[in-house]
C-alpha cells in the first residue's frame, strides 16, 4: 500500500501532497478506472481524479464497481457530489478504506443532473452548506479533503463568492483549494458552453493565492498545454489540466521530468534515453511498446471479466496526434475495438501502424 493507507491505518492525518501538483481534472464519463490505468503508464508523478460520484450512490449501490481502483493508480483522488454532511462523510469513510488518497468535493459541475440534486457549481450559493461537508468529512477521514470550485455562478460577483466560499471551507478544514477560473451560468449554457464561454479570470486565483499564502491553491481552466500550465506555478501550487490533457494523451509523457510525486516527493525526472517532441510527446519507441503491453494486459483482464476491448480503448484514440500512422491508428481504435469478440491483438495492430509509419519516415530522412 502507499503512504495514504499507512496513515490511514495509523490513525495519523496526512497533510496535503507536496507541491508543485500536476493534476488530470475529474471528467464525468471519461476519467473512469480504465483511464485512470492508461494514464498512469503515460505519467507516474501526475494526481488522478475520478469521474464524480455521488455519495448517495456509494451509499446505497455497488461499492466494488464504483470505487475499486488499480493499485498503480496511486496518487489517486476520489471526488463526491452531495450536500448532506452525514452522507458525505460517510461515503468518505468508506472510500478511505478503498485506499484512496484525497477526497475533492465537486462544487463546479453545472450539468443538469447536478442542479438537480442541489449540488455541484449551484452550492457556490451555499458556501455554509459547503464548509459543513467539508467539517463533517474531515472528522471522518484522515487523508485529505478538498474542494474544487468555481469562481462563481450567474449574477454573483466572483470577488465576493470565491473569497467568501474559500473562506468558509478553510475554517471547515479543507487541505485545498482547486479552482476553476470561470463561472458557471446554472441557466441558459450547456456544460460544454459552461467550460468554454464564460471568461477566464485568472488574475482572481492568483490575487486569491496571494491573500491566502498557507492555503494550497490549484488552477483549472483553458489550460491547453504543459507550458501554460508551468506558467501558472510562478504563481499558484497546482495546475490541473481536463480535456487537454485526455485528446492529448501524450503530453502526459513530459510531466514526469517537471513535477515531483506528490506522495513520495521523489524529484522531476527524464529517463535515460528519453526524448520528446516539440509538443511534449516522448519519442521512444522502446517507451511506447511497454505501454501497449500494460493496455493490451489490461484489456485482456477486462475482457476475462466480461468486459468489452472498446471501454478501454475509447480513452486511447487521442493518443499519438500529430504522429506518423495516427489516422490508422484512430481507424483501428475506433473500427476494430467495437466489433464483437475484439481482443487486446487491436491494441497491438494499432500501435504497430504507427511505429511502422514512424520507422518509414526516419529511414526517409
Amino acid at each position: 500500500m502507499m503512504e495514504t493507507a499507512q496513515t490511514a491505518e495509523n490513525g495519523e492525518r496526512r497533510r496535503y501532497f507536496r507541491g508543485p501538483v500536476f493534476a488530470v481534472a475529474p471528467m464525468i464519463d471519461w476519467t473512469d478506472r480504465h483511464y485512470r490505468f492508461f494514464a498512469r503508464q503515460l505519467s507516474q508523478h501526475a494526481l488522478l481524479y475520478t469521474e464524480m460520484i455521488v455519495a448517495e450512490a456509494i451509499l446505497r449501490g455497488d461499492r466494488q464497481r464504483l470505487l475499486a481502483f488499480d493499485v498503480c493508480e496511486h496518487p489517486v483522488a476520489l471526488q463526491l457530489g452531495g450536500n448532506d454532511p452525514a452522507k458525505m462523510a460517510e461515503a468518505a469513510r468508506i472510500a478511505e478504506g478503498f485506499g484512496y488518497d484525497e477526497i475533492n468535493m465537486n462544487v463546479g459541475c453545472p450539468s443538469d443532473r447536478v442542479q438537480s440534486g442541489t449540488f455541484g457549481a449551484c452550492l457556490m450559493q451555499e458556501p455554509e452548506t459547503v464548509a459543513a461537508c467539508v467539517a463533517a468529512m474531515k472528522a471522518a477521514v484522515n487523508i485529505p479533503v478538498t474542494v474544487k470550485c468555481r469562481i462563481g455562478v450567474d449574477e454573483q460577483d466572483p470577488e465576493v463568492a470565491l473569497r467568501t466560499l474559500v473562506a468558509r471551507v478553510v475554517d471547515a478544514g479543507t487541505d485545498a483549494v482547486w479552482v476553476h477560473a470561470r463561472k458557471a451560468w446554472l441557466q441558459g449554457l450547456s456544460p460544454r458552453e459552461n467550460r468554454e464561454i464564460p471568461p477566464l479570470d485568472y488574475g482572481l486565483v492568483h490575487r486569491l493565492k496571494q491573500e491566502n499564502p498557507n492555503l494550497f491553491i490549484g488552477i483549472n481552466g483553458g489550460l491547453q498545454t504543459l507550458n501554460q500550465a508551468l506558467e501558472q506555478l510562478q504563481h499558484l501550487d497546482g495546475v490541473m489540466l481536463g480535456r487537454a490533457a485526455y485528446h492529448d494523451s501524450a503530453m502526459l509523457t513530459a510531466a514526469d521530468g517537471h513535477f515531483p510525486h506528490p506522495l513520495t516527493g521523489a524529484k522531476p525526472v527524464v529517463e535515460n534515453g528519453a526524448t520528446f517532441s516539440e509538443r511534449g510527446h516522448r519519442l521512444d519507441l522502446d517507451f511506447w511498446a511497454e505501454v501497449r503491453d500494460a493496455m493490451a494486459d489490461h484489456a485482456a483482464a477486462h475482457i476475462e471479466s466480461g468486459g468489452r476491448l472498446i471501454h478501454v480503448t475509447r480513452h486511447m484514440v487521442g493518443l499519438f496526434q500529430g504522429w506518423p500512422g495516427a489516422r490508422r491508428y484512430r481507424q483501428i481504435l475506433s473500427s476494430d475495438a467495437t466489433r464483437q469478440g475484439a481482443g487486446p491483438d487491436v491494441i497491438h495492430a494499432a500501435f504497430d501502424a504507427v511505429f511502422e509509419a514512424t520507422a518509414a519516415k526516419q529511414a526517409a530522412e
